[in-house]
């Protein structure tokens, strides 16, 4: 059946080209509109790279490049902040690491001081002894000192003292525990051929003044 229009009568088969005309144009312009957004999309993101470029060739004028400038100097701060904490911490680490190990040579040197005697020198050990003490270690060893050394005199008592093996427990910046293995050649008058005698030491250090003492020693 004829369509009528202003212009007079068409035909169905016109009018269906007509409609699939009008739809064309519809899609058309639907295609269009999605490729204006994307081309938009894509421009944003090309001008973002430009000015990212452009500011770090210093090409861009410094009205545009304001907004940056927080961001940049953030990034700045956080990047050195983070650096200066790790900072801090490799040296905190690396400061209790040689305390530990000074900690731990002079408790070698005093427990071969400690354990080593000679009852005609019993005055100059035992003042190594307390030299290398502090706190509660010297003054137990003071106290005992006196009836100590006499029965060193009257034993003629010798004894030399060798550490086999040692070993960090803990350790901080002005403490440290350290374990110590002793091997110790004891004689008298009432054991003339030496003996050896083997012990377990457990030793307290603490920093006094820069250097480390005795403030406790153990034989578990």
């Amino acid at each position: 059946m004829p369509v009528m229009t202003d212009e007079g009568a068409v035909t169905p088969k016109a009018a269906d080209e007509t409609v699939a005309e009008v739809i064309a144009e519809d899609e058309l312009s639907d295609e269009v509109v999605v490729d204006a957004d994307e081309v938009a999309g894509e421009i944003d993101a090309a001008q973002e790279s430009a000015d990212a470029v452009a500011v770090l060739d210093g090409t861009t004028p410094a009205s545009e490049r304001g907004w940056l400038k927080p961001a940049l100097i953030g990034g700045l701060a956080a990047a050195v902040g983070a650096a200066g904490f790790f900072g801090w911490q490799f040296m905190q680490e690396h400061q209790v690491k040689a305390a530990g190990e000074d900690a731990q040579r002079a408790a070698v040197t005093y427990a071969q001081v400690l354990t080593s005697v000679d009852s005609d020198k019993v005055d100059e050990n035992f003042k190594q002894v307390l030299d290398g003490a502090t706190g509660e270690f010297k003054d137990m060893y003071s106290q005992s000192s006196v009836e100590l050394r006499q029965l060193l005199i009257e034993n003629k008592a010798t004894a030399h003292g060798v550490v086999v093996e040692s070993a960090l427990q803990s350790a901080s910046k002005d403490k440290a525990v350290v374990l110590l293995f002793v091997d110790q050649s004891v004689s008298n008058t009432k054991l003339p051929d030496p003996r050896i005698d083997r012990s377990r030491m457990k030793m307290t250090l603490e920093k006094v003044d820069g250097t480390w003492r005795a403030s406790k020693v153990e034989l578990p």
